[in-house]
Formats: C-alpha cells, structure tokens, sequence
C-alpha cells in the first residue's frame, strides 16, 4: 500500500497540502467564494465547530464576511501557534486550513507564533503544568516555526492559486510586544479589566484546580495574555476573528470580554474539531503522541499511516480534503518526487496496451485477486481509479480520466488500499 494523498512539499521537510475546493461540488465552490458560503460550508463539513459569541454569529459574522455587501473590506483572522517545539504537528492541520480558507476567500490571515506565552504554558487541555522551557529554547522553536509557517504559506500560494485575489499571510511573534512591556505598568493597564470570579470559572482553569498537582499563577495568567494578543492584533491589524481549537474557548472568551471592555466593539472567535489519538486523547508534543509535519521526525509514509490508522469518523473532515487533493498533487511531482516519497512502498510500472481495462490494470498491479473474487470487487464498487468509481471490469481505461496527463492513475481498492500505476507507453 502506497501513500498518494501526501503532497510533501516544504523546507527540506514533509507537509500535507490539501486542495479543498476539489472536494466540494460546483455549487458549493461558488458560495466558497464568498465569505459568507465559507462559514457555512465549512461549518456543514465539520471544519468550524463553534462560532462565538452565539448572539452575533447568527447574522453580524456572515455580514462581516459577505463582500457582496458595499463597504465590506477584506477581513483579519488570526490562530496562535505555541512553540513548544521545533516543528508543527498534525494537531496544528486544522488550524492552517481554516487559515488557508479564509486567505483564498481574499481575506488577510496572522499566524501568531507566542514566542512569549510558550513559557508560561497553556493549561487548556492538560491534566498537569507543562515542563518550563528556557527563553533560548523557545526563541530557537519561534523561529523554526517562522519558517515552517512561512514556507507552507509560499507553498499553498505557489500549488493552489487559482487567478483569483488572495489576501495576505502574515507571521508575528507575540514576544515583540511583551519586551516593551512592564509588569507593574501592565497589570495597571490590563489587569483591572478581567474579573477573578469570571476567570476562574473558565472550564480549563477548574479542571487544574481539582488535580492533584493543582494550578500554578503562571498557568492561570495564560488567558490573561492570550486575551492581550487578540487586542493587540485587533488594535493594530483589525483582526475581529480569532480562529483556536475547541479547547481554545475559554481563552477566545477572555479575548472577546476584554475587547468589548475596552472599545465597545464586538469580536469573534471560531473553534476547531481537535485531531486525537485513536483512544481520544489530544495529539501534541507533552501528550507524547505527537505526529510532526517535518520528515526528519516524521516520515511521509508513517504520517501516511497515521490517517489510515483513524476510525474514518474521526479524521473525515481532514481525509476528504487530503484524499482529494491527491490528483492536484499526482500531477505535479515529478518522477524522482515519486520516487522519493514511495521508497518505503512500491507502485505498479505497466505499460498501457490498447483496449487496457479495468480489470486488467488491477490485475497487473496486483490490487485484486484472480478469478470471480477479485471480479466481483469491482462490479459491487469497490475499485475507484482517480477518484472516479468504477463498477464495469471491462471498461477501457480513458487517457485524461483513468490516466493523468503525466502517466499516472490513482487506484484505490476499498476504503485504505491505494496503489500508483506508471504507465511506461501510451
């Protein structure tokens, strides 16, 4: 079995790069256009999970997002990315997509690397304190995932761009604008503003004051700053949306309250799913189960592994993107790419005789068994060649349908076996 749905594309390392438009039908990629059609599109498919706060997301956030309304400019969102180590993980995919959606859509996206609140630690989701990183060690990591976020942004922009007015990509580091600031003088400025009863009450701050090791004052001063960052993005960008997991919500609340204390004006917050462990835990670095975007702690074929390893349910709002992006991607690489990323799998190289079928392909590429099983495999369904079902054995294979304008099929047999057929002659 092989691994078509990973294009591997970064700095000298391996990186998912879904096309999700493929994966929609024509009338849904033309509300994708729309900011409007996003939010909903998105949210039918599982990618947005929660939408905050509930009494203005119904009507004032798809108005936001509407360009078709006159005065609407392009908007701002951003997603913070701790760097408590030196690459993204799989845990991050979700986020860069919802990112990657909006910047397509024509609006502006920040990922904020918290090169400053990376150590103290977020508490949200976690059972105990999160080991202490020293400044070098976390500066080291900010810029390793400077770097990696940058390099995707180039990547999606260079694979994806469809003609069509993009927004921006920026990366900022929160630690620029902690330096400059005082304790004392920053307490006085921010800290009046946030209630204890109500940052208390946050559901990540309870479950750590009834653990056994208890919550440290570092910890609990997370959302403080978290809440900071959204403000300063929203006074100094324009950002209004703050994109996080769905164990971001407390902190994305904290950000929301300050704000609306502070100017009056109204924000939002958009959750995620998370991505977990095939026993439900959260994927990540101090879980131990973190499945990393850079090859060299990463293969491709072990990232490969990892989706088909998931109970279809739990991964298919990342699987439908990825699983048809495949052909975009087919398309691209060259044969030494090919090569490369299945050297620890093998791919069919056959040659393509007139009147090649179905049932021959799969045949040659040993996909099926001889005789009435391997016949009935496809008659019931169970062959796809580019993502196109095929039910008839006898059909003949189709130069620009069963056959990409590079040489290469896509075939697929059952729900997790995939193969890559070179044909040698056409």
């Amino acid at each position: 079995m092989v691994a078509p749905i990973l294009r591997c594309i970064s700095w000298g390392r391996w990186f998912c790069t879904p096309n999700p438009l493929t994966a929609l039908s024509s009338g849904l990629r033309e509300t994708h256009s729309g900011a409007k059609g996003l939010l909903a599109v998105q949210k039918a498919r599982g990618l947005f999970k929660e939408f905050f706060p509930e009494k203005g997301t119904k009507v004032e956030l798809p108005e936001l997002f509407d360009r078709s309304i006159a005065g609407n400019f392009p908007q701002t969102i951003y997603c913070g990315f701790d760097p408590t180590a030196d690459s993204l993980h799989v845990g991050h995919l979700l986020a860069l997509l919802g990112l990657f959606h909006f910047q397509r859509a024509g609006h502006n996206v920040i990922a904020l690397v918290g090169g400053a609140t990376a150590r103290l630690g977020d508490p949200s989701g976690r059972t105990k304190e999160r080991e202490a990183l020293d400044a070098e060690r976390v500066g080291s990591n900010a810029g390793a995932l400077r770097q990696g976020l940058e390099t995707l942004a180039a990547n999606h922009q260079q694979l994806f761009a469809s003609g069509q007015t993009w927004g921006s990509f920026t990366v900022l580091d929160n630690s620029a604008w902690y330096q400059k600031q005082h304790l004392v003088d920053f307490l006085a400025a921010v800290g009046g503003h946030f209630r204890m009863g109500t940052l208390l009450s946050r559901l990540s701050v309870q479950t750590r004051l009834k653990s056994p090791e208890g919550m440290s004052l570092s910890e609990f001063f997370y959302q403080v700053l978290q809440a900071y960052d959204f403000y300063y993005l929203f006074q100094r960008y324009g950002c209004r949306v703050q994109l996080g997991g769905s164990d971001q919500l407390g902190n994305i609340t904290s950000g929301y309250e300050f704000i609306h204390k502070m100017t009056g004006e109204d924000v939002f917050g958009i959750t995620l799913p998370l991505i977990t462990s095939t026993t439900g835990a959260k994927l990540g670095k101090s879980a131990g189960n973190a499945v990393w975007l850079s090859r060299d702690k990463t293969s491709p074929f072990e990232l490969y592994q990892f989706f088909v390893r998931q109970p279809d349910n739990s991964v298919e709002r990342c699987t439908q993107a990825l699983y048809h992006s495949s052909i975009d991607a087919l398309e691209l690489m060259s044969d030494q790419e090919l090569k490369e990323l299945f050297k620890e799998a093998s791919f069919s190289e056959l040659v393509l005789d007139p009147g090649t079928s179905v049932l021959d392909t799969c045949r040659k590429a040993n996909a099926i068994p001889d005789g009435p099983r391997g016949y009935r495999m496809i008659t019931e369904g169970g062959v796809s060649i580019n993502h196109r079902q095929v039910t008839n054995p006898e059909s003949v294979l189709v130069i620009g349908q069963h056959i990409l304008k590079n040489g290469l099929s896509l075939l697929k047999i059952g729900k997790r076996n995939f193969y890559i057929i070179k044909w040698l002659q056409l």
